[in-house]
């Protein structure tokens, strides 16, 4: 049963074909195997946008970073050894990584080189394996470490490392923390429990700790469940329902307000707001190795003034 009336629905239409762009062919990769998945041409994560307007985002499986264009063009930015799964673009132009390997990576934009920036020996003991990331305005960023864990082993973690390099970790169980936002005042970080169908809720102290963390939406099940998250200026939350092919909209009370149909596959993993005056949802949807778009009612949050210093 819900409380709420139905959502209102938005299309999308394909921003880009990256598989047809890049002439990507089906072959395995040890993240595939990992995670029991077969051959494939891509799998597409992690979008943010730099402040010329290009979108980057993530190949998993293939160590891959690609910049789109404005237009649309596709390139290969970066290539490594290792499984970025979560990115964003820092105001100064620099590139962080959630790398399900290695920890938490920089990307020099220029040069192409990716180096570590926050080693899995700092995540010792218990890594798991990061999967996304957020930057505060103070200089702070928390990220969330995913790996492989689920209902059947709730002990994935959310962290924060501070501008001063000391690391916290705010919560230690949670089943499958994956997409990660603030919201506008940047006193509220929400993260995604994939395999919990839930987005909680975690209210941030003064000096950055968490308590009374509770739940902000359940979802009603299937496959998978929440991935990426995005924050509007309203501090309503856009949430992707992987496996399902949909964007769920809340607004800043939690309601729902929109539900965005994929117009290609049904693996919605992330998304990004972009565009002249961030009311273009891009989304990336990894059955189909594409990029789609979305226009949306209201502006979504400036992500660059929310960076590292």
């Amino acid at each position: 049963m819900s409380l709420y009336p139905p959502p209102s629905p938005i299309a999308t239409t394909l921003f880009v074909d990256v598989v047809a762009q890049l002439g990507l062919k089906p072959r395995s990769a040890p993240w595939l195997t990992a995670s029991g998945l077969g051959e494939t041409h891509s799998f597409l994560e992690g979008p943010s946008f730099d402040a010329d307007g290009n979108l980057y985002v993530v190949d998993t499986p293939f160590g891959r970073i690609l910049r789109v264009n404005p237009a649309g063009e596709v390139v290969i930015a970066a290539q490594y050894d290792g499984a970025p799964n979560g990115l964003k673009v820092h105001r100064d132009g620099d590139i962080y990584i959630a790398d399900r390997m290695h920890g938490i990576m920089h990307l020099d934009p220029v040069s192409g080189r990716v180096s570590t920036f926050l080693g899995r020996d700092r995540l010792e003991p218990g890594f798991k394996g990061p999967n996304d990331l957020v930057f505060a305005r103070n200089g702070d960023f928390y990220f969330t470490d995913q790996g492989n864990t689920g209902l059947q082993d709730p002990t994935g973690r959310v962290f924060r490392q501070r501008r001063d390099g000391r690391l916290d970790c705010l919560l230690a169980n949670v089943p499958s923390p994956n997409g990660i936002a603030l919201n506008p005042a940047e006193d509220q970080l929400f993260v995604a429990v994939t395999f919990a169908q839930q987005v909680w809720r975690c209210p941030l102290l003064a000096d950055g700790s968490t308590h009374k963390v509770g739940v902000y939406q359940s979802f009603s099940g299937g496959f998978s469940g929440p991935d990426g998250l995005a924050v509007d200026v309203e501090g309503g939350l856009a949430v992707c329902h992987n496996r399902m092919g949909i964007v769920w909209m809340f607004d800043g009370l939690g309601i729902p307000t929109y539900r965005i149909n994929s117009c290609r596959g049904r693996l919605t993993t992330n998304l990004a707001y972009g565009g002249p005056d961030r009311r273009t949802l891009f989304i990336t949807e990894s059955e189909t190795g594409s990029i789609l778009k979305a226009e949306v009612p209201v502006q979504g949050l400036d992500l660059r003034a929310a960076a590292r210093a």
